[in-house]
């Protein structure tokens, strides 16, 4: 059977591309989605992207995942910093979950130096661009395998 993988975004991510390029840089949210397309396929990987700014909209993939997916990739953005309902529903989730940040949050404000989806992800990815999207994608299939 084909995996499936989520990857979810959380707010403002709509607007890559437009949005701080010096921070974000230029790619799109369709830019990241057809090159993760074409790193899952290349192991045999389905994936389905899906983004929204409302906290509500995530915790709903999420416990849709439960049932659907086989590895969650979140970018959960500013609520990465805010949000224990998502690291509440990601707690629910049994598969792998990787967290992706296009900017070093490390090296930011302060107040984005902790995220509390860290506390369940099995890795953590930051600063690489929207390349960081890929690598996640890499070693999900590894966890996967």
């Amino acid at each position: 059977m084909t995996k499936l993988v989520y990857i979810l975004n959380g707010p403002n991510l709509n607007l890559l591309g437009k949005r701080q390029p010096e921070i974000y840089g230029h790619d799109t949210l369709d830019d990241i989605e057809a090159n993760c397309r074409d790193v899952a396929g290349s192991f045999g990987i389905d994936c389905e992207l899906y983004q929204t700014n409302s906290e509500g909209g995530i915790v709903d993939k999420i416990h849709e995942a439960r049932d659907t997916a086989d590895g969650i990739i979140i970018n959960p953005a500013a609520y990465s910093h805010t949000s224990v309902a998502l690291l509440d529903a990601l707690n629910t989730f049994e598969g792998p979950v990787l967290e992706v940040h296009i900017s070093n949050i490390h090296k930011r404000e302060s107040f984005r130096h902790h995220s509390y989806v860290s506390t369940r992800a099995d890795g953590v990815i930051a600063g690489f661009g929207t390349a960081g999207y890929a690598l996640a994608m890499r070693h999900m299939a590894t966890l996967l395998e």
